[in-house]
């Protein structure tokens, strides 16, 4: 009879820990979600920081570069032509309406699937 006891009494302490077990299992699993969940949350907000600023800075590079490269044109021209001061101010307005128009270009929003 003890062996059954003693059967009977490993099979419950068995059941208690295989239960002990599943219970910590799935708390353990519930913590990794929520710590999943937790992690995406962020990354979304980011990624749209990340592209509001690629947008910003490459609107300003596009400025910047139609601004210089008109500038340093009129100013070659200029120095080539002997008019100074007039070819540059000349192309330098035009780089300054094509870095406008560049920033607009860049900046506008997009239709679906144009992306």
């Amino acid at each position: 009879m003890s062996d059954e006891n003693d059967d009977d009494a490993e099979d419950a302490e068995r059941a208690a820990l295989n239960a002990r077990l599943q219970k910590l299992n799935a708390a353990l699993r519930k913590v990794d979600e929520e710590q999943a969940a937790a992690e995406v949350a962020p990354r979304t907000e980011r990624k749209g920081f990340t592209r509001a600023m690629r947008v910003g800075l490459n609107a300003f590079s596009e400025f910047v570069g139609a601004v210089l490269v008109s500038a340093f044109i009129g100013w070659q021209a200029d120095q080539w032509l002997g008019t100074t001061p007039w070819l540059l101010i000349v192309m330098l307005g035009l780089g300054v309406a094509a870095g406008f128009w560049n920033v607009y270009r860049v900046a506008k929003p997009k239709a679906p699937g144009e992306e």
